[in-house]
């Protein structure tokens, strides 16, 4: 009864004075009050009293002894016996130089001997309430061996004879072999039952270097006994006269080179009076190879041929002693017409024109040849379903009336408005569903000059000084020559280009090959330069 009310009196005492809550009795954990008599509590603020801890606690200053102080937030401190924890032995590894001691909750870094570890392959230990976790001992680990790899051609790039759990290696191959996934290296783990895999190194080939030929695989690198099929470029073969070939990964490369060499064409039989120039005994794909008849005769056929991959073609002339014949009337032309076929009789070797309807394209040559009293294949004039699709816009111009669908051979018209003059043709035509370059609308004040030439007619002052306006045409003459050669100005630009030179003679090509398995469309008319002949399969 004394103790309960002197207990009510100090609590009215600290809350009247100001000084906060009383402490009640503590109870230390791991530790004891020495003066523990229950009648000096609850104790009021700032009110100490000495404790120990247990045996291996100490306070938090690690003293033998300290005080338990009554704050206005309770005892403190709160914790009064923290466990110390004492490291100078580690089983299975490397020691402490000399003891050291730890409180609850520090961590400590350890080192195991080599093939050991602490527990769960830890490298720290952290002092508890209970002592050290985990504890200080280390203990032998799985450990995978170099002699447990079998490698075939390839080595190990560590020197290491044997390997910890989970640790990785790498291994590499010899020249020559590679990883099942086509690398040069890879890489093994140690694990509980072993090595995660056996390396493995296969022959393997690079992708060789093709000349004059091609493949269709993307691959770079192949494996043993892998094939590998190429084929020729146009106008090249193998050494054993095929266009495809293939060659074969083996345990010393490939089997053969993957190479095609330019085919050649051999001088063809002649007519005993038909002369060939020029003299050579082989003739690269490409090379021309002309004729002339001896003794007066007449040639029949084309003056002269090309060597292609397949051969010579158009087929060799020949020389024909007395008249040659002449041709009636050309052919009609189905889906087209001739131009100018207004004689009843034609010499041999004259030529005859065609043309197409419109929406039909010509397939083969435009120009048929009487050849002896024959005419040469004549053409095809196949419909051309394909259309153009919407006309391409002209920036400051417009497009004249007109009605889609725009079939092939259709045309359109442009006009520039006010202020702007127009650059390039009126009119884009539709050619087999593509149009042709439309024309440009340039405003003309900003329409270039052309600059002057010295080979114009001199006006009194320095060529490169004078300037000439857009659509200007100019006459001049070459040195040595009667005629006048004519240009026009375009947006500063000379159309034709003025100058002097010495014009090339023009070159002609032989007439266009009968291509093997293509329709027949063989000519003897020689093309310019720029022709177009087509044939179809």
């Amino acid at each position: 009864m004394l103790l309960l009310i002197n207990v009510l009196l100090a609590s009215w005492f600290y809350t009247a004075h100001g000084q906060g809550k009383p402490c009640d009795y503590p109870v230390i954990k791991h530790g004891w009050l020495y003066y523990s008599y229950r009648g000096y509590f609850p104790a009021h603020v700032n009110q100490q009293f000495v404790y120990s801890c247990d045996r291996y606690f100490v306070p938090p200053s690690q003293r033998s002894w300290d005080h338990l102080t009554c704050t206005a937030q309770g005892w403190s401190p709160e914790e009064p016996c923290l466990r110390q924890c004492i490291f100078n032995y580690l089983e299975n590894g490397h020691n402490p130089h000399r003891e050291e001691k730890y409180l609850q909750g520090e961590t400590v870094r350890v080192r195991c001997y080599e093939g050991y570890s602490l527990q769960n392959d830890q490298n720290t230990m952290t002092c508890t309430e209970s002592g050290w976790s985990p504890p200080p001992r280390c203990t032998l680990v799985k450990t995978c061996s170099k002699s447990e790899i079998r490698i075939e051609n390839g080595f190990l790039s560590e020197s290491a004879f044997t390997y910890p759990l989970n640790k990785q290696t790498e291994y590499k191959c010899k020249p020559g072999y590679v990883t099942a996934d086509g690398k040069t290296s890879g890489l093994i783990t140690c694990l509980q039952d072993g090595w995660s895999a056996q390396p493995v190194c296969i022959k393997s080939c690079d992708r060789p270097v093709f000349e004059k030929a091609r493949v269709k695989s993307d691959d770079t690198w192949f494996r043993l006994n892998d094939r590998l099929d190429y084929e020729c470029l146009d106008g090249y073969e193998t050494r054993e006269g095929r266009t495809t070939d293939s060659i074969v990964c083996g345990q010393d490369g490939w089997s053969n080179k993957a190479a095609c060499y330019e085919r050649e064409c051999s001088i063809p039989q002649m007519d005993t009076y038909l002369n060939a120039y020029p003299r050579k005994d082989t003739f690269k794909v490409g090379d021309v190879l002309k004729f002339s008849c001896s003794q007066g005769r007449i040639m029949v056929g084309a003056d002269s041929v090309q060597c292609y991959h397949f051969g010579w073609s158009p087929k060799l002339p020949t020389c024909k002693v007395g008249k040659v014949k002449a041709c009636a009337p050309p052919p009609q032309l189905l889906n087209g017409k001739g131009k100018e076929i207004h004689k009843e009789e034609y010499a041999h070797n004259e030529v005859v024109e065609y043309v197409c309807n419109p929406r039909f394209l010509m397939k083969g040559s435009h120009k048929i040849q009487c050849v002896d009293g024959r005419w040469t294949a004549l053409p095809v004039c196949i419909e051309e379903e394909r259309t153009c699709g919407n006309i391409p816009d002209l920036d400051h111009g417009d497009i004249k009336p007109s009605v889609p669908p725009y079939h092939h051979g259709d045309s359109v018209e442009f006009s520039c408005r006010e202020a702007f003059t127009m650059i390039g043709p009126r009119f884009i035509t539709c050619i087999s569903g593509e149009w042709t370059q439309p024309p440009q609308c340039i405003a003309t004040d900003e329409l270039k000059k052309c600059k002057g030439s010295t080979l114009f007619p001199p006006v009194g002052k320095p060529a490169h000084m004078i300037e000439y306006d857009h659509n200007t045409n100019k006459s001049y003459r070459c040195r040595g020559k009667s005629e006048h050669k004519h240009s026009i100005c375009i947006n500063g630009e000379w159309d034709p280009k003025v100058d002097c030179k010495e014009e090339a003679q023009i070159q002609t090509c032989p007439p266009p090959p009968q291509i093997p398995n293509a329709q027949d469309m063989t000519t003897t008319v020689k093309y310019q330069d720029g022709g177009k002949n087509i044939n179809s399969m």
